[in-house]
């Protein structure tokens, strides 16, 4: 019985011993991590968006979209972020992941206004105005004041050549914020399709008061070419300087400029003092 109970107290023992000496060798090749706490992730998010944002706004776009999907990865409630992952994706032409994650955007708070914003923008590039007006007039119930998308509410209607329209919302715009020089520039390109020269002087004059852009600046000369010869002249040769895409049919249509405008345009182009002109902005065109 005795050596019965001291063959058991040695095997007890050396079931012991092996346990201790498992529990220390599984120690040894798995340490212990603490996971980082959702304020942490959350933390970190912001900043990686911060980061992003900032790649954005100095063009490095591809950066910026890495990093902005980094920072969803580490805080995908934030609403701002999906805005943000939204926006880099728009300048990478990604347009349908951009979509995505707007809709996942709306899903966490749909009163962010500039969720509605950035859809409006991919559907006016996608041609889909009735679509962009809907997406601009959703966010603008939320923010009314916002005077980017009401100047592109304002241009849908221009495309349309619905003018009184589109004169309503730059009016708007102006009256928010004075020197808005793209809105009255735009008064201007209507004024100048419905034959009220002297109104498309006025605003193209204020507009380049505000901001000596190349536009105006063309689309005054082309309003001066009757009545101011040699002024008109002069102001061609320092538009297409400043920005020689504007010798561009193409590219003045992007501009949402008008028939009449276009035609007027290009019979100003054929002035033998502008020869040399137009062809130095044809070369250095983008």
């Amino acid at each position: 019985m005795f050596k019965k109970l001291l063959i058991l107290k040695i095997i007890f023992l050396q079931l012991i011993g092996l346990s201790l000496f498992q529990v220390k060798k599984t120690n040894a090749f798995i340490p212990y991590y603490q996971l980082p706490s959702k304020k942490f992730l959350n933390l970190n998010g912001s900043k990686i968006g911060k980061n992003a944002y900032q790649l954005l706004y100095f063009g490095q776009l591809k950066e910026a979209l890495a990093l902005a999907k980094l920072a969803i990865s580490l805080n995908p409630e934030d609403v701002n972020l999906w805005a943000l992952l939204a926006d880099a994706q728009i300048n990478n032409k990604l347009f349908d992941d951009a979509l995505l994650s707007i809709k996942k955007g709306k899903s966490i708070d749909p009163l962010v206004s500039e969720l509605y914003f950035a859809e409006g923008s991919i559907y006016i590039s996608q041609n889909k105005n009735q679509k962009a007006k809907k997406s601009l007039e959703q966010g603008l119930e939320i923010q009314p004041k916002n005077t980017t998308a009401l100047f592109q509410y304002g241009n849908i209607f221009l495309m349309e050549k619905n003018y009184k329209k589109a004169l309503i919302e730059y009016n708007k715009i102006i009256e928010i914020k004075a020197n808005y020089w793209q809105a009255i520039n735009n008064k201007g390109l209507i004024y100048f399709e419905l034959d009220n020269k002297f109104l498309a002087i006025n605003n193209f004059t204020k507009a380049i008061e505000i901001e000596k852009n190349a536009e105006s600046m063309l689309a005054l000369a082309v309003s001066l070419k009757n009545t101011n010869k040699k002024k008109s002249i002069l102001l061609v040769k320092e538009a297409l300087q400043k920005n020689p895409n504007y010798v561009s049919f193409k590219y003045r249509e992007e501009q949402l400029w008008g028939e009449k405008l276009q035609k007027a345009t290009k019979e100003l182009f054929k002035l033998e003092e502008l020869k040399k002109d137009i062809s130095n902005a044809n070369l250095y065109k983008n």
